[in-house]
């Protein structure tokens, strides 16, 4: 009986000690899952500050670039920049809206750039170069869809007083939107010229197998641009400015894009198109949001388009290079055989930028003209 005080005093010391193990460790839980929150929170709002494009430095006010070029105001209160070429607007016998591509602007209307006077003349040519919203001086869209750059053309067209009828012509990312000009004012088009317009692989109309063979001979780095451009719109500022992952190869000026061809005209003309007003509002509001739309879920599809001209007073022109690594050729074959009014012309040993080649420009003018006379 005189041990058993003893052992009770002894449990209760270890009791004791047990409870004073057991404070520290469920403090150090508590801290621990704050430390987590905490870090998880810190993360969230980093990852959506890192996806916020900057605001954009519209032209014309006190934080943005100067207005230098002619503008007309749209209806919506939108500015859209251009540049006029050829002969003057009043004596033309052929008006052309020319829509520039992907990271580019109304300075690199090449087919303007590089037609020669004598064919400018004969023809009566005259050429209005358009800044497609955000990029160079026209204001950026915030509503920027498939249709709305069909509309904006026709809307420049009747603000310069081009006429019931005018051609268009798109080259790359501009040909998608002569592709909208023949879906949503065919009406208003005596003709149209697509320079190997880039193709969106989630075009319904594509057979997915061909579309998948097509896309799957892309980089590897812009097969998760696109699919960023496509699937997460939101993410692709965020994806093509971080230093994470490569990003969209165009963007960054790889030498692998250009074809055998290309690379030859890009050094023989580098330099001569200024590109400094391309950007200068922001990468959101013309690269990024360019790829979100033409790589987005559009509200057509391109190869259920039904002939703009059943009487044959217009036509329309495709023009591809049949070694052009951007834009695959097997892709735009498959297009012209679904519309077969379509005048497809191939070219061949060509790349994605032989609108640059000598007389090429005359051409295309020459063959777009001449159907219609």
């Amino acid at each position: 009986m005189a041990g058993a005080p003893v052992n009770r005093r002894v449990s209760a010391s270890s009791a004791r000690a047990h409870t004073r193990k057991s404070i520290p460790n469920s403090s150090s839980s508590g801290l621990l899952k704050k430390l987590l929150l905490v870090s998880v929170v810190g993360l969230l709002a980093w990852g959506y500050q890192a996806t916020r494009p900057p605001p954009p430095k519209i032209c014309g006010t006190p934080d943005g670039p100067p207005v230098t070029a002619p503008r007309i105001r749209l209806n919506d209160g939108r500015h859209l920049a251009y540049k006029e070429h050829g002969v003057p607007k009043d004596k033309a016998q052929h008006k052309f809206v020319y829509i520039h591509g992907f990271d580019s602007c109304r300075n690199h209307a090449v087919v303007a750039n590089f037609l020669s006077p004598e064919t400018v003349e004969s023809l009566g040519t005259y050429i209005v170069a358009i800044d497609r919203p955000g990029y160079g001086e026209s204001d950026p869209n915030p509503n920027w869809t498939v249709k709305s750059i069909a509309l904006d053309v026709e809307e420049l067209a009747d603000k310069l007083e081009l006429g019931d009828k005018f051609y268009v012509i798109g080259f790359s990312m501009g040909g998608q939107a002569v592709w909208s000009c023949l879906k949503y004012i065919p009406n208003r088009l005596a003709g149209a010229t697509l320079i190997a317009p880039v193709v969106n692989y989630w075009w319904s109309g594509l057979p997915a197998n061909l579309s998948a063979e097509a896309f799957n001979k892309q980089l590897q780095r812009d097969r998760w641009a696109l699919r960023v451009s496509h699937y997460a719109p939101w993410l692709s500022y965020w994806w093509n400015t971080q230093k994470l992952f490569p990003i969209l190869s165009v963007i960054d000026h790889l030498p692998e894009i250009f074809s055998r061809q290309d690379k030859k005209l890009v050094a023989q003309f580098a330099g001569m198109e200024d590109s400094s007003p391309v950007r200068q509002q922001g990468e959101y509001q013309s690269i990024h949001r360019d790829l979100a739309v033409g790589f987005g879920k559009w509200e057509f599809d391109p190869t259920e388009l039904t002939n703009p001209f059943p009487n044959n007073e217009g036509s329309v022109h495709l023009w591809q290079g049949d070694e052009d690594i951007l834009v695959p050729v097997t892709l735009q074959r498959y297009i012209v055989e679904k519309l077969p009014w379509i005048h497809y012309h191939e070219i061949p040993g060509a790349g994605h930028m032989f609108p640059y080649a000598k007389g090429m420009s005359d051409t295309i003018i020459k063959t777009q003209l001449s159907v219609e006379n």
